[in-house]
């Protein structure tokens, strides 16, 4: 969305607040479907939720492809988005059930990996089909396009096995014990997850019974939200906390903007040509992928809390560089070359910091810390959060770098908010030389 925003608005002349709205509809809607998301995999399973996703992304991007106008154009965007809702939540849960314990960050955190995969592929898509393709068509395939991969995935997933948990939830035995025996690197370490996930589920951990009948309350998630919110024990009270709170900080520190208006920072920093804006993205792609791979490998060995402290040190010190390279470009009245790179390296550190752990950490770490019964539900109210805040991000970003720009003086700020003209604003009327 973040190039082809770019075309969309030459085509159809929206404005700014239709571009905020277009750019966080998805986040909005992606809400309702993390919230729906974990009532419907405790109810139908992991693996047709991840299928039913799949479905959403191909209707959503075949109604963006079409786009005759803008409101087809948000119908798409927000089918889209319950998709994403969906698929956020259940990927890492999926994931995580599957994996054995020392591998399990690791295997946890490729869905954000593959998620950084399609963005740096849609910069690329994005600049190809940006330079070789007419105006009218260009965009629509950039978002059209994503049905492929979506279509791949509907299928794909349905060879996948069920989770064995899951399977456990429903009291199938048989089935779960099968597919740990798939996913585990030996049978003697599938006899213990399989022996763990019995206790975790209220089970008798020595029962032999290929189908056991649990209470209907359990294994259809009834009764989770009490135990989350209405009633939570002090120990499930600290782990939506600590859900919750890394969620809302992952977009709370403004990733989505500069991944979604990437284009527009390099703009205000100097980059004129459309062409270099959408290459100069491609790199912000590169940078996420290349530190992801990084931590990938980091999380099981430096372990998640380590990953988090030196991902945020980090981010501070990009993002203070970034404004001030801003600042120095938005203060000189020619072209200044050292703050025009300094703002895109420190924009590409921003990055590469977030993406080496608070981006994959947050996932790993939200999907692990509930117990067996309220973990789908549990991550569903965490992604609940990030897709607010994220929607938050995205719909006032244009709005507030407009209204503060970058280095309004203090005298300044106080009509923004009256909506009187300032001094500056008077004398440039004034000015002959302006109005010619």
């Amino acid at each position: 969305m973040s190039g082809a925003m770019v075309f969309i608005k030459d085509e159809m002349g929206i404005s700014d607040t239709q571009q905020e709205v277009l750019a966080g509809i998805l986040n909005l809607c992606a809400l309702v479907g993390s919230l729906t998301a974990g009532r419907t995999s405790d109810y139908i399973g992991r693996r047709y939720t991840i299928f039913l996703s799949s479905i959403l992304f191909i209707i959503g991007a075949v109604l963006m492809g079409y786009g005759p106008n803008y409101a087809i154009l948000m119908v798409g965007r927000c089918v889209c988005g319950i998709g994403v809702g969906f698929a956020l939540m259940i990927a890492p849960v999926y994931s995580a059930e599957i994996s054995s314990a020392s591998s399990r960050g690791f295997l946890t955190s490729l869905p954000e990996l593959c998620i950084g995969i399609g963005i740096l592929l849609g910069y690329i898509s994005n600049y190809i089909l940006g330079k070789y393709l007419s105006l009218k068509l260009g965009w629509r395939l950039m978002l059209g396009i994503a049905a492929f991969p979506s279509l791949v995935l509907a299928f794909g997933i349905l060879m996948m096995p069920e989770s064995p948990r899951w399977l456990v939830m429903q009291g199938q035995l048989g089935k779960a014990k099968k597919v740990l025996l798939q996913v585990s690197n030996t049978t003697h370490e599938a006899e213990l997850r399989f022996k763990d996930i019995k206790i975790a589920a209220g089970i008798d951990e020595n029962c032999n019974d290929d189908i056991v009948e649990l209470p209907e309350k359990f294994h259809q998630g009834e009764a989770v939200w009490k135990e989350l919110i209405l009633r939570p024990t002090p120990s499930v009270r600290w782990m939506l906390f600590a859900a919750i709170g890394i969620h809302f900080f992952e977009h709370a520190t403004g990733i989505e903007a500069v991944m979604l208006y990437s284009p527009r920072i390099f703009k205000k920093a100097g980059v004129t040509s459309k062409e270099k804006r959408l290459l100069a993205t491609v790199g912000v792609g590169l940078t996420k992928i290349f530190f992801l791979l990084i931590a990938l490998f980091s999380l099981d060995k430096v372990g998640r809390r380590r990953l988090l402290q030196i991902s945020v040190g980090g981010m501070i010190i990009g993002l203070t560089i970034l404004g001030f390279s801003l600042t120095m470009v938005d203060q000189s009245n020619e072209k200044v070359s050292w703050a025009l790179t300094l703002s895109i390296v420190a924009t590409y550190v921003y990055v590469a910091f977030f993406n080496l752990g608070l981006g994959p950490v947050t996932w790993v770490y939200s999907s692990e810390i509930f117990p067996l019964k309220l973990r789908a539900q549990g991550a569903s109210i965490g992604v609940a959060v990030n897709r607010t805040m994220n929607a938050v991000v995205s719909m006032t970003f244009i709005s507030i770098y407009k209204a503060i720009t970058i280095g309004k003086a203090l005298e300044e700020m106080e009509m923004v908010f009256t909506k009187k003209p300032s001094s500056k604003d008077v004398e440039m009327k004034t000015d002959p030389i302006h109005n010619v």
